[in-house]
C-alpha cells in the first residue's frame, strides 16, 4: 500500500521553524523610553546588568545613573519582558496546534500506513513535544526569571547606596544586635521554635511514602562523594541550631538542587555537587536547608497538608507529566535530563512555602556558614549563578515561591555586613577539589546510563532530535528575544 507523504520536521525544516520569531511591535511607552535614554547610557546599563551581585554591591554607589535613567531603563526591561514572552507563549500555541493536528492525522491514517511512515509519524509527533515543552518552559519560567534577575539588579544600583548607609549607621549604633536572631555569637545554645525533635517521625515517614511512591532517585554510589558531603554537611550541623541527628543522602540525579524533610533528613542532588564553583557555595546551600530544619518551616508546612496529601500531590504531577503534558519547568526538565523520579516535588519550596520561610532560611543559612568557618557570600555567589546562566532552568527550586530576588540579595547581604568580622573564612578546600574528580566519574556513568535508557520524552529511538531553542550559559537575554 502507498505511504502518504508526511511533513519533514528534521533538519531544515525545523530548525526553520524554531528561528522565527514573532517580533511584536512596542508599546508608546517603551518607544519614549527608548528615547529618553542615549544610546550610550543604554550601553552601560546592558554592561551593568550582566555583572554579578557582588560587583554590583561594591560598584552601585560609583556608577552614577540618573533617576530618569533607571526609570526609562526599567520600563524598557519590562517591556522587553512583556514582549519575550509573548514570543514564546504565540511559538507554544502553534507547536501545540501542529502537534494537535500531527496526532489527529496519524488516528486517521493509522490503519493505511506501513511501519517505516508510522515511525516517522512517531518522531514527528515526539519532537513537536519536545519543542511546545521546551517553548513553554521558557515563557512561563526561563524569561521571566532572566527578566526579575535584570530588574533586581537594576533595583540594586539604584537603592543600594542608600541602603549602605542605613547598614552603616546601625553597626555604628549597635543597634543591628538587636535584629531577629541577632545573637549571633550564642548560636548553637538558642532555640529558635522549640519542639524540632517532634519533627523526628514526620521526617521519617515522609521519606518512607516517597520511596513506597517511587519518588526517590538512587543514591549516589561512591564512597568517597557521599563521606565529603556528609562530613561538610556535619560541620555545619555541628555550627547551628540543629537539635536533632542530621541524615544525610546523596542522590543521583540531575536536578540542581537540595531540600531536607522535617526532623534533619537532608537531601543533596547530583546536579547540586556538579553546579557549585567552590566549598563555600556548597556550604552555603547545605546551611540553608539546615535552616529549614532549624525553623521547623515543614512542620509548619504539614500543618496546612498531610504527608499522604503531599505525596497524592506528587502523584498528581507524574500523572500529568506520563499523559505527555509537562506541568512545570522542574518537571519537564527533571524528565529531560534523566531524572529517577519526581522527589522534587517535596522540596519545601515547591510546596508554596512562604516567603518568610526562604528570608528566614537565608538568614540563619549565612549564620550557620559563617560560624562552620565559611565564607557566608558563597551563597550570593551560587544564587547570582543559578539565576545568570542555563544552569537555572534545571533548579527550579531556587526561584518558584521565593521572595524577589532583590529583597532576598540585599537581606543576605545585610546579614553578611551585620556579622562580627572573622579571619580565615574558607572558599574552598583540596577535598572539595578531590570530591569534585570523583564526581566526574559519577556523572560520567549516570549519563551513560541515561543515554541507553528510555526516556518518558523520547520514547522512539533513532529519531532526529529537534534543535534546542533556549539560549546558551552566559548570554544576555537579549540573544533570545532581540530587542524590538
Amino acid at each position: 500500500m502507498k505511504s502518504r507523504p508526511i511533513p519533514d520536521w528534521s533538519g531544515q525544516r525545523l530548525a526553520a521553524l524554531l528561528a522565527v520569531l514573532v517580533l511584536l511591535r512596542p508599546p508608546i511607552a517603551a518607544q519614549r523610553a527608548r528615547a529618553e535614554l542615549p544610546p550610550e547610557i543604554r550601553q552601560r546599563f546592558n554592561e551593568t546588568l550582566q555583572r554579578s551581585y557582588q560587583e554590583l554591591f561594591a560598584e552601585a554607589a560609583r556608577l552614577e545613573f540618573s533617576p530618569s535613567h533607571i526609570a526609562a531603563m526599567r520600563r524598557i526591561l519590562e517591556d522587553l519582558q512583556s514582549s519575550c514572552t509573548r514570543q514564546y507563549r504565540n511559538r507554544t500555541q502553534e507547536l501545540e496546534r501542529q502537534l494537535r493536528s500531527a496526532q489527529e492525522e496519524l488516528k486517521r491514517v493509522t490503519n493505511r500506513i506501513d511501519d517505516t511512515e508510522r515511525k516517522q509519524r512517531h518522531c514527528q509527533i515526539q519532537n513537536l513535544r519536545a519543542v511546545s515543552s521546551q517553548a513553554r518552559v521558557l515563557a512561563e519560567h526561563a524569561i521571566p526569571v532572566a527578566f526579575e534577575n535584570k530588574k533586581a539588579k537594576l533595583e540594586l544600583v539604584e537603592k543600594w547606596p542608600g541602603e549602605l548607609q542605613r547598614i552603616k549607621a546601625e553597626i555604628a549604633a549597635g543597634t543591628h544586635h538587636g535584629r531577629r536572631w541577632g545573637d549571633v555569637k550564642d548560636i548553637g545554645f538558642r532555640e529558635l521554635v522549640p519542639g524540632q525533635e517532634n519533627d523526628v517521625k514526620d521526617g521519617q515517614e515522609a521519606v518512607r511514602q516517597m520511596k513506597l511512591a517511587g519518588l526517590m532517585p538512587p543514591e549516589v554510589d561512591n564512597q568517597a562523594v557521599r563521606q565529603y558531603v556528609v562530613s561538610l554537611a556535619q560541620r555545619i550541623a555541628k555550627h547551628s541550631d540543629l537539635r536533632v541527628p542530621l541524615n544525610i543522602t546523596v542522590l543521583n540525579s540531575k536536578e540542581i538542587n537540595a531540600f531536607a524533610l522535617p526532623g534533619g533528613f537532608l537531601f543533596i542532588q547530583r546536579g547540586l555537587l556538579e553546579a557549585v564553583e567552590n566549598e563555600s557555595q556548597l556550604a552555603g546551600v547545605i546551611a540553608h536547608e539546615i535552616a529549614h530544619v532549624t525553623g521547623r518551616h515543614g512542620h509548619k508546612l504539614m500543618r496546612k497538608a498531610t504527608i499522604s496529601s503531599i505525596i497524592y500531590q506528587a502523584a498528581q504531577i507524574a500523572a500529568i507529566i506520563l499523559t505527555g503534558g509537562a506541568a512545570s519547568i522542574g518537571t519537564y526538565y527533571a524528565l529531560q535530563y534523566g531524572f529517577y523520579g519526581l522527589g522534587l516535588v517535596l522540596s519545601l519550596d515547591m510546596l508554596g512555602v512562604s516567603r518568610e520561610f526562604e528570608l528566614e532560611a537565608d538568614q540563619l543559612g549565612v549564620q550557620y556558614a559563617w560560624n562552620a568557618g565559611y565564607d557566608p557570600a558563597g551563597f550570593i555567589k551560587f544564587f547570582d549563578k543559578m539565576a545568570t546562566t542555563e544552569g537555572y532552568v534545571n533548579g527550579v527550586s531556587w526561584f518558584r515561591t521565593h521572595p524577589p530576588f532583590y529583597q532576598r540579595m540585599v537581606e543576605t547581604q545585610r546579614e553578611i555586613l551585620f556579622l562580627p568580622p572573622k579571619e580565615g573564612l574558607i572558599e574552598n578546600s583540596p577535598e572539595f577539589d578531590r570530591m569534585k574528580a570523583e564526581l566526574k566519574k559519577v556523572t560520567e556513568e549516570a549519563e551513560k546510563e541515561e543515554k541507553d535508557r528510555p526516556s518518558l520524552l523520547a520514547p522512539v529511538q533513532g529519531c532526529p532530535a529537534p534543535e534546542k531553542i533556549e539560549y546558551k550559559p552566559g548570554q544576555p537575554i537579549e540573544t533570545l528575544c532581540p530587542a524590538p
